[in-house]
């Protein structure tokens, strides 16, 4: 930042003087100057930014835990799951301190019901949805408590579908997005053991659909393509010969070229598939699971299938919390630190 300001000083002092006239130098020397000023202007807001986002998402966390879409609305698991991710993800002391984990732990547990599901909110509806946000928030911020997930690995096993997938709850259709959110949440609490692992394996070719008979959606590229790393690193540890030491068990260049050839907006952004509009939610997803489809790691082997230009590579993303490894690793050390039960509510020391 002092590099823009510095520069921007110096060309001040060192303009040819026109005399009035506007030559083609002034005109090239006076769009440099434009672009020096609008790329500090660019980097300055850029931390603005983070500090607002911090800001924000502190004025939509509920006084009892959890956090909502919107400030002075009901906590829900859905915006708790992102804006924990999205404060982990700007990974400041701003950011980590806005997390109120005493009060999280506590909305949590209170979404546990008796049958180990979670509802999403306070008199909501049940789905695994919720199993998964609360147990990625959880690991995340290092709260997870002795009986938080009692009973959540056996209800989770009650939605596997006869076709290997998950639905949202016991008895629903099996759904690409819920699959990934129950194997996930399997994950995070340490029960994969108990499902049919091989039973979510199926042919596909490029893009993912989400359940059976439904078309393709960029989306999917994660919430089924996402699963495979996680499914690779069980059968792996099942002794499963059959597994690649090389690849995940999915075309990974064929996913590539479905999404940026089918799901690209020519004016930026990704979509659900040719013809659909673009939005947030999809060019998330779409760039998850291309992360997905470039990298593949196992233990200390690690190995990039990036379609295209080397310009296309994205970084490598944690299977389960779908932000970046480094983020992960830097948000679990900092709630390392501090221990809930004792009243410490932040890395800084107690609440005051």
């Amino acid at each position: 930042m002092e590099d823009f300001r510095c520069t921007n000083s110096i060309l001040s002092k060192s303009k040819t003087p026109t005399d009035g006239l506007i030559s083609k130098t002034w005109i090239e020397q006076k769009n440099v100057e434009d672009s020096v000023e609008k790329c500090y202007s660019f980097f300055k807001n850029l931390l603005d930014i983070e500090s607002d986002v911090a800001q924000f998402l502190s004025k939509c966390q509920d006084p009892d835990g959890g956090f909502s879409g919107g400030p002075g609305q009901k906590p829900h698991l859905a915006p708790t799951y992102a804006a924990v991710n999205a404060l982990c993800i700007l990974g400041t002391d701003e950011a980590f301190n806005v997390i109120d984990r005493a009060s999280l732990q506590r909305f949590l547990l209170s979404m546990h019901q008796p049958d180990g599901s979670f509802t999403m909110h306070l008199g909501g509806e049940v789905d695994i949805r919720g199993t998964y946000c609360a147990a990625s928030a959880a690991r995340l911020t290092n709260i997870t408590t002795k009986d938080m997930f009692d009973g959540t690995a056996e209800w989770i096993v009650r939605c596997q579908t006869y076709e290997g997938g998950f639905g949202g709850i016991p008895g629903m259709e099996a759904h690409g997005g819920y699959a990934f959110c129950a194997l996930a949440a399997l994950v995070l609490i340490d029960r994969v053991h108990l499902c049919d692992i091989k039973g979510l394996l199926m042919s596909y070719e490029g893009g993912f659909q989400g359940r059976t008979n439904k078309l393709v959606d960029g989306c999917y590229s994660f919430w089924q393509g996402g699963s495979f790393p996680l499914v690779h690193m069980i059968l792996t540890k099942q002794g499963e010969d059959f597994v690649s030491a090389e690849r995940w068990l999915f075309h990974q260049e064929a996913l590539q070229e479905y999404i940026m050839i089918c799901c690209q907006h020519p004016h930026g952004g990704l979509l659900d598939k040719p013809g659909k509009p673009r939005d947030f939610y999809h060019t998330c997803y779409c760039l998850s699971g291309l992360s997905v489809a470039q990298h593949f790691s196992e233990g200390r082997l690690s190995q990039e299938y990036i379609l295209g230009s080397a310009t296309n590579q994205l970084n490598m993303l944690h299977p389960v919390f779908n932000i970046s490894i480094e983020a992960v690793q830097l948000a679990q050390n900092y709630f390392s630190r501090a221990d809930v039960s004792s009243g410490e509510t932040s890395c800084n020391g107690p609440k005051k």
